[in-house]
């Protein structure tokens, strides 16, 4: 009996044993462990999600913010009817067969978990009709979130960009500064209890959400409304595949408005295919490079007056319309015959610029185009730029310089084309163009941004306005005229490349300029994709700049030129037109050749008199003779070195001419 007892107290004393060495394990050895354990089960990280800083314009309204907003989230364990919840939640979200059957497959996959989510930020409707529902949905649950929201639809969609479900970035601003407008999520321990019920406690780790910087830009939501409604008119108008317009400060490269069109509202984004948004949401402006035709033919007239080849009075043979370069006949759009520089710019002769283009010649003309920053991206705060087209010089072909005079074989943005004009429009200075004003409090100031360079010098600007003038004074431009200011730009028309062949009836027609002329104050270029039946950049595209000048130019309070009285109440008008700055102009070269002595009759085997041939005369007669010509200045023969009259076979093979183009270079020369 002893034995038996003794034989029980030994097993019970080691059962005893074993569950004290378990506890000590449990309790002391594995204790961290199941702490852990208990911890996890117990306690939930709830992020907490910083509100995306708010988006204005340069006058304080709201383009973009945050606003609070429910979505639809599901405990698959508490479901007791999976058809009968998609059924109920597809009727109130307006979902398709397709849908609901999804989520009947996602509640069944995930019956062992406690959350999915079921539809995110939804609409203030569709919240109503789940809340309608909510007793006949067992483990559906409403969480609040904040959700993007723009409150102007679609104005200024493209630059604005929107953000994803999860408040991230995806496209335009949004995209650009997400890092700083994005905020810094919070996160905060609760305590979960068997229900799922969570609780905060004091003594949790918590830390709360820093919400975004704000963001002010540089666009005006009024103007950006004309200008978009002006667009869309446009487009439409001219049965056109796509619109762009730009519209700078030229004194300090501020974007003013940035319209493309056809566009989107952000706000619906779930309304659009995944090609239709990267359609509608592209930002033109800055994303599609194109041939820009005959508005480049102002950065060739700057390539041959930088380098003093030529002077806006002298006179370039166009050929009648073509011109056989290297044995390939190049035509103009229409046939001239002696134009001066100005008039080759005025008119728009393809001809013209490229002869203006081999007189700079080609390394000239490539410095010029990639100091006015073509070939590179213009460094705005803008996601997705395009660097355009600009083959290096090495690679250019004997003919690019000709195509490249009246832009073909070169791409540009509508953005790239308004910055060059603006270097023009403000003295000279390529400067950097921008959106974003400040950031928060801090003004962005000139020191964030690109150092300005000089493309080209003050003198060459002074021409360049005045030939630009001329456009619209007299030219393929008159189309762009604002009534009461003086506007300055120039047309283009460019056949498309598709399939990397230029397609006939398919035309990019555009118009750059700057109003008023004198101090210019606004640079607008508008771009017009596949117009038809009417193509042309006067037609298309000129008209449209008109329309935006006209009223740009009365939100922002500029004032237009006064016509200076021709006489005072009482008093007689003078006879004869008023003086304005071009007919002085002309006045002026006709002093200069009345004032050259008339050319010396030379015998036979001589060298001819040049005195007052133009220099295109004199080209010619030095060809004709066999002479080769080293040229000082433009404009008018005022000497000539041999002199007239001197033997052929004394005179040597090379004629020195110094010429002039008005009375005040009379002692030009050596």
């Amino acid at each position: 009996m002893s034995a038996r007892l003794s034989f029980f107290a030994a097993v019970l004393g080691a059962w005893l044993l074993a569950i004290v060495v378990r506890l000590y394990g449990l309790q002391v050895i594995e204790r961290q462990h199941y702490v852990k354990l208990a911890s996890d089960q117990q306690q939930r990280v709830v992020t907490l999600a910083a509100p995306r800083g708010t988006i204005r314009d340069a006058r304080g309204r709201e383009l973009a913010t945050s606003v609070e907003v429910e979505s639809v989230a599901v405990d698959p364990r508490k479901v007791e009817d999976p058809e009968h919840t998609a059924a109920v939640l597809g009727e109130a979200l307006g979902w398709s067969s397709r849908q609901r059957a999804e989520l009947v497959a996602r509640l069944t996959a995930n019956a062992d978990r406690h959350f999915i989510w079921v539809a995110r930020k939804i609409d203030p409707e569709r919240l109503q009709a789940v809340e309608d529902q909510r007793d006949t949905l067992p483990g559906v649950n409403l969480l609040p979130e904040s959700r993007r929201f723009y409150p102007l639809g679609e104005l200024a969609a493209p630059v604005l960009g929107y953000a994803g479900m999860d408040n991230i970035g995806l496209a335009g601003l949004e995209l650009f500064y997400d890092k700083i407008i994005a905020g810094r999520p919070g996160r905060r321990v609760v305590i979960q209890d068997g229900t799922t019920t969570k609780v905060t406690h004091p003594g949790l780790e918590a830390s709360a959400a820093r919400a975004g910087a704000d963001l002010r830009l540089t666009l005006d939501a009024a103007l950006q409304y004309r200008v978009e409604r002006e667009l869309e008119t446009a487009v439409r108008r001219s049965n056109a595949a796509s619109g762009t317009v730009v519209v700078l400060a030229p004194q300090s490269g501020a974007v003013l408005a940035m319209a493309s069109y056809p566009s989107f509202d952000p706000n619906r984004l779930s309304d659009y295919s995944r090609s239709e948004l990267e359609n509608r949401g592209r930002n033109r402006a800055v994303a599609d490079a194109y041939e820009p035709g005959s508005t480049f033919k102002a950065i060739t007239l700057a390539a041959a007056l930088e380098q003093g080849a030529v002077s806006l009075d002298d006179e370039i043979d166009c050929e009648m319309g073509a011109l056989e370069l290297n044995g390939v006949r190049i035509r103009d759009h229409r046939p001239f015959g002696i134009l001066s520089v100005r008039q080759v710019i005025a008119r728009s002769s393809n001809v013209g610029a490229m002869k203006l283009g081999l007189a700079a010649g080609r390394k000239a003309l490539y410095d010029t185009i990639r100091a006015f920053g073509f070939g590179r991206p213009t460094g705005i705060d803008l996601p997705a730029e395009s660097a355009g087209l600009l083959r290096p010089l090495e690679r250019w072909s004997a003919l690019t310089p000709a195509y490249v005079s009246f832009g073909q074989g070169i791409s540009t943005t509508a953005l790239q084309m308004a910055t060059a004009f603006a270097a023009i429009a403000n003295g000279g200075r390529l400067l950097q163009p921008y959106v974003v004003a400040a950031i928060g409090d801090r003004e962005v100031g000139p020191e964030a941004r690109r150092r300005p360079s000089t493309p080209v010098s003050p003198a060459t600007v002074r021409q360049l306005r005045a030939a630009l003038e001329s456009v619209v004074l007299e030219g393929t431009g008159t189309p762009a005229a604002v009534a009461g200011y003086r506007v300055a730009g120039k047309t283009g028309t460019a056949e498309k490349v598709i399939g990397g062949r230029y397609a006939e009836g398919h035309y990019v027609a555009s118009f750059v300029g700057f109003v008023p002329a004198g101090e210019p104050q606004l640079v607008i270029a508008v771009v017009i994709d596949e117009p038809w039946p009417a193509y042309h950049g006067s037609e298309a595209a000129a008209p449209v700049f008109r329309a935006i000048a006209q009223q740009a130019l009365l939100h922002l309070g500029i004032r237009p030129l006064r016509e200076p009285h021709r006489a005072w109440p009482g008093e007689r008008p003078p006879s004869g037109p008023l003086p304005d700055d071009r007919p002085a102009a002309r006045r002026q070269v006709s002093l200069a050749r009345a004032a050259l002595p008339a050319p010396v009759p030379v015998p036979a085997g001589t060298v001819p008199d040049f005195t007052g041939l133009s220099k295109r005369r004199a080209v010619a007669l030095a060809s004709r003779l066999g002479l080769r010509l080293e040229l000082h200045g433009s404009g008018f023969v005022r000497r000539q070195q041999p002199s007239a009259a001197t033997p052929l076979e004394l005179a040597g093979s090379t004629l020195e001419l110094w010429l002039t183009p008005s009375l005040a270079s009379d002692g030009e020369g050596p």
